[in-house]
């Protein structure tokens, strides 16, 4: 940042997601779930710096890939995103139909000249199999982005998403601007696409409800760090989150206890020496303030 500030979006973030699997990431807003996601995708600003790596099976290491692997081989191919702002990543003077029958011809390698010659009918096939598999209606695929409400642009994202059965899906907030019926019927396609063979799913997310509904894996994170990841099952059911900021989660649910988190998140740009949640934490002692627990054996706490 400008006077060689830095911000520490996201740090020491490490797990697995095995195919058939999906992992739900939850936490407050400006947390780094988004950041995260732009990360696999080489979509990061032009001042962001990475370290590490994140690997594809029998696939690049894609922080370490060029903009050309990027752009070739991996998005829309091995990684597909439902971005968290669907109405900023659809072209204005494109009809929804448009865009899924040109990512249907691109990601398949056609030419104009080709589709038209012999492919037209089944590519429009596989985009109306697309919109289907979203929810998106057929009567609105010959509108244009503007003419559509947040919930439409949403499931237009997520059909645009699925068009290519990438083997790992990202999805970031897809659940956006939906009644809770709709809710259900996207996250349950999201869920059905990682059941087929070698698809998996990371799903950023605040709604819980989609988390518990399909996820295998909940992975809370805080001020850019992971700081409990652990079955969905143990998470919402027993023995229940060890992280105290993760028990805060569920506890501020309607549905249990209304209690909020108390206090606000640090800024990412001066983070305390120490636990960044030792400011709101009731447990806190001086150890918390003075020394970053690792994440160890599934959570980062010195008391879990």
């Amino acid at each position: 940042m400008g006077g060689g500030r830095y911000v520490e979006a996201v740090t020491d973030a490490t797990f697995t997601l095995a195919a058939g699997e999906c992992l739900a990431l939850v936490g407050e807003s400006g947390c780094g779930k988004s950041v995260l996601a732009s990360a696999l995708l080489g979509l990061l600003p032009a001042n962001a710096e990475t370290a590490g790596s994140a690997r594809l099976a029998d696939g690049p290491d894609v922080l370490a890939a060029d903009e050309r692997t990027l752009s070739r081989t991996v998005r829309g191919r091995r990684i597909g995103l439902v971005p968290q702002s669907p109405a900023a990543h659809l072209t204005p003077v494109r009809t929804i139909r448009s865009h899924l029958e040109e990512t249907v011809r691109e990601l398949a390698g056609r030419t104009r000249a080709r589709t038209r010659a012999r492919g037209g009918a089944e590519l429009r096939a596989v985009a109306l199999a697309a919109a289907e598999r979203a929810a998106f209606p057929a009567t609105h695929l010959d509108r244009y982005p503007h003419e559509l409400s947040g919930g439409l642009a949403q499931r237009a994202a997520t059909a645009l998403a699925l068009v290519g059965d990438a083997p790992l899906l990202l999805a970031d907030e897809p659940t956006t601007g939906l009644d809770r019926d709709l809710v259900h019927r996207t996250v349950d396609e999201l869920r059905a696409h990682t059941r087929e063979a070698g698809r998996a799913l990371l799903m950023i997310t605040h709604d819980l409800a989609a988390a518990e509904r399909i996820a295998d894996t909940v992975a809370v994170m805080y001020a850019g760090r992971i700081v409990e990841i652990t079955a969905t099952a143990a998470f919402f059911g027993a023995p229940g989150p060890r992280h105290p900021y993760a028990r805060g989660l569920l506890d501020a649910l309607p549905e249990r206890a209304f209690i909020p988190v108390p206090g606000a998140p640090p800024e990412l740009g001066a983070l305390p020496p120490g636990c960044a949640f030792a400011a709101r934490c009731a447990r806190a002692d001086a150890m918390c303030r003075a020394q970053r627990p690792p994440l160890s054996e599934g959570v980062a706490c010195h008391h879990a």
